[in-house]
């Protein structure tokens, strides 16, 4: 069974000055524009995970530059 992608309206309003450092995989997902298993498996793939008793968080920076080593010159 998938699960319904949750659309956000303004996603300024998530991000101060701009952007977060550590967001959850929904906001996450949103935020690359792509499925929270898509964005889950990249978190795992570029070790940005922290794990906070039953909360887990991804590390943006980490992810921007994972995404980053994988760019065309």
């Amino acid at each position: 069974m998938g699960y319904k992608r949750k659309e956000y309206e303004n996603m300024e309003s998530l991000f101060t000055n701009g952007k977060k450092k550590f967001v959850k995989y929904e906001e996450g997902a949103a935020m690359y524009s792509m499925g929270i298993h898509a964005f889950t498996e990249l978190a795992k793939e570029a070790k940005a995970i922290y794990r906070i008793r039953r909360i887990v968080l991804v590390n943006t920076d980490i992810i921007d530059e994972y995404i980053e080593n994988f760019r065309d010159i």
